[in-house]
């Protein structure tokens, strides 16, 4: 089982997932060192070490680090495609998924595979900021109605969206909450729920940071 993230560490990894997304190959320790604005590569490679040793990050055959999640098979290609941004899903209490299109995101194919379906969602809430997913970052979700153990999902439960860990236990379905607000708590269900999709990696909203970026600058 993954381990609990400080908040040093979910920063990096979700550096890491947007590098990935945007580039589509991992980013090394001196482009990771600038993503986190850090001024020695070694405080990034401290970073990688500890994703490593919570298991968010592992040894491909060939020496060099992925996500965990990531395929032994893919190439290094960063061919794109375009997903659809679809609107909101909540990481707190269960909010309805606009099925609007927004807009669209490139998304490098070897996260957005042929010949499955994908969409994006926008998180809201901190039910899930243990598992790198904070309030306002986008998720790359690939459609399906089956999910494993351990799986982030989207869920609809009662016709509303929301964002959890996945398990069956005892007959039951659980969603978890991957949190350190304690306030939130697994959701236990047994009838009127549906997987959605399986979230594939998440990265911080590029507008909203560009937002940011402009307000801290006219400070």
């Amino acid at each position: 089982m993954r381990k609990f993230l400080s908040a040093s560490e979910a920063r990096g990894l979700r550096a890491i997932r947007g590098f990935v997304m945007k580039e589509g190959r991992f980013p090394s320790v001196r482009e990771l060192q600038r993503s986190l604005d850090y001024a020695s590569p070694r405080s990034a490679a401290w970073i990688l070490g500890r994703l490593r040793d919570k298991g968010y990050l592992r040894r491909r055959p060939d020496g060099r680090l992925q996500l965990a999640r990531e395929s032994e098979t893919v190439t290094s290609s960063a061919q794109t495609v375009d997903v659809p941004l679809v609107g909101s899903v909540s990481c707190g209490s269960l909010l309805l998924a606009e099925e609007n299109i927004e807009g669209t995101f490139p998304v490098a194919t070897r996260l957005a595979s042929p010949p499955y379906q994908y969409f994006i969602l926008r998180a809201s809430g901190d039910s899930m900021d243990q598992s790198g997913i904070n309030d306002g970052d986008l998720l790359l979700v690939r459609q399906q109605c089956v999910a494993r153990n351990g799986d982030s999902v989207v869920a609809l439960v009662d016709g509303e969206a929301t964002v959890k860990e996945f398990h069956i236990s005892k007959g039951a379905i659980v969603l978890m909450p991957k949190s350190s607000n304690s306030a939130h708590r697994p959701i236990v269900l047994t009838v009127d729920f549906r997987v959605q999709g399986v979230v594939v990696t998440s990265f911080p909203d590029p507008t909203r940071m560009q937002e940011e970026e402009r307000t801290e600058e006219g400070d």
